[in-house]
């Protein structure tokens, strides 16, 4: 099953590529929803960087595990995540549109192993346009704050 949406951003591909790779700063929202984090490499993120994540899910502990499958700063990334029954394709293309405008294209692919993440799947299709519709505004939030970071940048 896929989720993938589209953004165009007011601010230029190199801010934006900074901000959507900004991997501590989704660690810290993760540990701040409950979730349990551990990169696995020192240093810049890179290729072949991963975490182990840990979280509650339908009062179940879930683990997860993250890797960076490729990456060409400041076009995309790749993240391959492999959980228990499950594997997670998330990608982020950026393409600029001119040098003050980029358009970001987020996209996850999740694909069943198991018969219980079949089900999960199966229960998600039967939610997908609720689910699509979330999907779509988390992606609009985060676009709209990159905005208004690149605009509160430029004034200071």
């Amino acid at each position: 099953m896929k989720f993938s949406t589209r953004e165009d951003i007011e601010a230029p591909i190199d801010h934006v590529f900074t901000t959507v790779s900004d991997f501590a700063a989704f660690e810290r929202r993760a540990l701040r929803h409950g979730a349990e984090v551990t990169r696995q490499d020192e240093g810049p993120v890179k290729l072949g960087s991963a975490w182990d994540i840990g979280f509650k899910f339908r009062g179940r502990d879930r683990r997860m595990h993250s890797t960076i499958a490729e990456i060409d700063p400041p076009n995309q990334y790749i993240i391959l995540t492999v959980s228990e029954g499950m594997t997670i394709t998330g990608s982020v293309d950026l393409v600029a549109l001119s040098p003050g405008r980029t358009r970001v294209a987020v996209a996850f692919d999740l694909r069943a192993k198991t018969l219980t993440a079949r089900l999960l799947l199966q229960s998600m299709k039967l939610a997908k346009t609720k689910l699509n519709k979330r999907f779509k505004a988390r992606v609009l939030e985060f676009a709209e704050d990159i905005e208004d970071d690149y605009r509160k940048a430029g004034q200071v």
